[in-house]
């Protein structure tokens, strides 16, 4: 009998439900965020709260990412001396509890990159809510522009740059990465940028433009600089980070463009030390399908593949050296991750010197080996649209 009550007890604690639950009601949830400097010394947090009533909506306007009673999404902003501050006063402004655990994107405008992005960066990682893999961008103006703009194809601006992140045409960075990359040896960080809003005042001006604006290369927490869209996918190539892209080539003494796409990629870093002189040789090896053919090749004869071959080569070979010609020389800073390279290969010399890393990248001797392989020329042999006749076999 006794044990029946003990049973009995122990079903009852089950049963006392969760006492400190929170109702999704009673949220406000952020699917984006941007951090502006206002003035000297204030923060400005602007926050886009999604509408769930949106989603249920009929009429006219009703599912819409548009205006009207169909928006997904709308703004808050407020000021404070740092983001802690700007939310509790943010809070006053919002009736739900915000809830950062949804937070896909932060965007950093240029200058609260400039001004420097540690205090930000520690709230974003010690509060308990905010994924540490969001996505990270740096903002050409202030990054609230962007987030007021209505895309034509996603939900939000949050849902936008995530798919752009996934895309891999840029650098796709998120709070775990951009921890890791301060906290490497060169203690620096390369961050994708983007256009300034102002500038992209509708999805029509985003079709027209782009919305990619090169890396941001920030020394420590501080924005010094940014590598072109062109340079940036040298910088990809230097840092084994190429996934997506069709490298567009002209073949040299024939009319007509060919694109290639990489399905396979590996950039392997050497460095050498001799006789106190610090050199690095990057090995590319790449693996290519041809989806594109406007030439009059017939890209079956081996001759053809290897004249092509050698264009692709020179490509990669020339956006890597424009990359790193920003980096070494005018910016001075390692986001390639060569620092980590002589760390691991020559601990004791890395020891001695890394104190003048900086002076010694900008002075490295950097050779490379691209090598390119074109396994598929596409579902046809010959090129399509012109006369048979025209076409080059041999």
């Amino acid at each position: 009998m006794r044990a029946n009550w003990i049973v009995l007890g122990l079903c009852t604690i089950l049963l006392t439900g969760c006492w400190d639950r929170t109702e999704i009601n009673d949220l406000a949830i952020i699917t984006a965020a941007s951090i502006d400097m206002e003035g000297k010394n204030k923060v400005l947090l602007s926050v886009q709260v999604f509408i769930p009533r949106a989603l249920g909506g009929s009429g006219a306007g009703g599912g819409s990412v548009g205006g009207g009673e169909g928006k997904l999404t709308m703004m808050r902003s407020s000021e404070g001396i740092n983001i802690a501050d700007a939310m509790s006063k943010l809070q006053t402004k919002i009736p739900r509890k915000i809830f950062w655990g949804h937070c896909k994107v932060y965007l950093f405008g240029e200058e609260a990159a400039k001004h420097g992005l540690a205090d930000h960066i520690d709230f974003l990682v010690r509060h308990p809510e905010p994924r540490n893999r969001s996505f990270l961008y740096v903002s050409k103006g202030k990054g609230l522009d962007m987030l007021t703009i209505t895309p034509a194809l996603e939900r939000s601006t949050a849902e936008s740059l995530r798919e752009y992140a996934n895309l891999h045409i840029a650098m796709a960075v998120t709070l775990v990465d951009y921890r890791n990359m301060l906290r490497s040896e060169a203690e620096a960080v390369a961050i994708p940028m983007i256009e300034d809003g102002k500038n992209l005042k509708s999805p029509e001006d985003i079709q027209i433009r782009g919305i990619m604006a090169g890396t941001a290369i920030l020394k420590r927490d501080k924005l010094i600089g940014k590598v072109s869209p062109t340079a940036t996918r040298g910088l990809l190539w230097l840092r084994d980070e190429m996934q997506k892209a069709a490298i567009t080539v002209r073949i040299k003494d024939e009319k007509g463009i060919v694109s290639v796409s990489p399905t396979r990629t590996k950039t392997t870093l050497l460095p050498k030390i001799e006789n106190g002189k610090w050199s690095m040789l990057v090995k590319v090896d790449s693996e290519g399908d041809v989806v594109e053919n406007g030439t009059q090749l017939n890209l079956m004869n081996p001759k053809y593949v290897a004249m092509l071959q050698t264009s692709v080569q020179k490509d990669i070979d020339e956006r890597m050296k424009m990359a790193l010609d920003v980096l070494q020389h005018e910016l001075r800073t390692d986001v390639v991750k060569f620092a980590a390279a002589f760390h691991r290969k020559y601990p004791k010399e890395w020891e001695q010197a890394k104190d003048r890393w900086d002076e010694i990248f900008s002075q490295l001797e950097v050779k490379t080996d691209v090598r390119v392989a074109i396994r598929r020329p596409g579902l046809i042999s010959a090129p399509a649209g012109i006369p048979q006749e025209e076409v080059k076999t041999e």
